[in-house]
């Protein structure tokens, strides 16, 4: 369990939500867990639920405390709001600033400004912990590069002079992303980035992850009560989802590429697990991909400082924080919305 910008996150299992008094009451096996005055709280987020009482959903629905429930595996279920409060207000400026080209634009580039420098860090990573066994000078003048075009975007004008140094960065860090991979190279190589289908194992399981991470990051827009397919980057389009892809974009290299990579490097995954058809798809077998969900959610319960709030939480919390930071911008209440710069 942790509170984290007056939300409450309950992440153990099993456990039974319930009201005593003006205090929300965490039980497992009728044992109390953790009690907190709701009046504390804006927010109340349980993972892997057993129940709610009538009476904590009826007290936060008064006090205007949103009670989300999401699966163990991240799949939103349900919002319980006020009636006074609710999402409308949010979701109208939300509307709003993705309608208006220039605030679209402010806003994609400070995520775009998040996803170039954590690719930059994962690249200069690399050539410290593993200096001995990579080119160091080729991977440096990438980073060089791709240092540039951190440059470029902040003075972008327009979403579509941004997504054109957003390209152009992700064109140099994938152009040595088949450095980083250490073992089994003869199975495991990446030339560039392909997709729909995906032609070989490594953009397999990185179209698979990419997908795990879009359905955390909708997940947690819609607990903080933002529209996950209104972006500002990427633009409406029916049944996309627009602002959990733009979202996204800031934990690709950090969090699912960092991922892949230490799957492969650690054997944790091997090319017995992957078929390649007639039209030169690859697919992932049942087993791998068992392998790959549980090894995602254990990644998830990692610890880390989140570089803007400067306070320890889990992976699997990052979305969610990154969601309520840019809720608080929605609002009124940040200047800006702070991407993740992992450092």
């Amino acid at each position: 369990m942790r509170k984290l910008l007056n939300t409450l996150y309950v992440t153990s299992p099993n456990t039974y939500l319930s009201l005593d008094g003006e205090n929300i009451v965490v039980l497992k096996d009728k044992t109390e867990l953790l009690r907190i005055p709701l009046h504390n709280l804006e927010g109340i987020v349980a993972f892997g639920y057993t129940g709610s009482s009538p009476a904590l959903m009826g007290a936060c629905a008064k006090r205007n405390i949103a009670l989300s429930f999401v699966k163990q595996s991240g799949e939103f279920l349900a919002r319980i709001v006020g009636e006074v409060r609710g999402n409308v207000t949010l979701r109208k400026t939300q509307y709003r600033l993705s309608d208006n080209i220039e605030d679209s634009n402010k806003i994609a580039r400070n995520i775009i400004m998040g996803k170039i420098y954590n690719a930059r860090w994962v690249i200069e990573r690399a050539t410290r912990d593993y200096a001995v066994r990579l080119n160091v000078d080729k991977l440096k003048g990438v980073s060089k590069t791709i240092a540039n075009s951190l440059k470029l975007v902040e003075q972008s004008e327009n979403l579509e002079q941004l997504r054109g140094y957003e390209g152009e960065a992700a064109s140099q860090y994938f152009s040595v992303f088949d450095d980083l991979i250490l073992q089994q190279k003869e199975y495991f190589y990446f030339h560039f980035r392909n997709k729909r289908p995906p032609l070989d194992n490594v953009n397999a399981m990185l179209s698979f992850v990419y997908t795990l991470l879009a359905h955390d990051v909708a997940a947690a827009l819609e607990t903080v009560g933002i529209d996950p397919y209104v972006g500002f980057l990427h633009r409406d389009r029916p049944g996309r989802i627009s602002l959990a892809l733009d979202m996204m974009e800031e934990l690709r290299s950090v969090y699912a590429d960092r991922f892949v990579i230490s799957l492969i490097n650690k054997r944790e995954v091997n090319t017995n697990g992957f078929t390649q058809k007639e039209n030169g798809a690859v697919i992932i077998d049942d087993e791998t991909i068992k392998t790959i969900l549980k090894a995602w959610q254990t990644r998830k319960q990692e610890k880390i400082t989140h570089p803007f709030l400067q306070e320890k939480l889990e992976w699997g919390l990052v979305p969610y924080a990154q969601a309520m930071l840019l809720a608080r911008f929605i609002r009124g209440d940040l200047d800006g919305y702070p991407p993740f710069m992992w450092k």
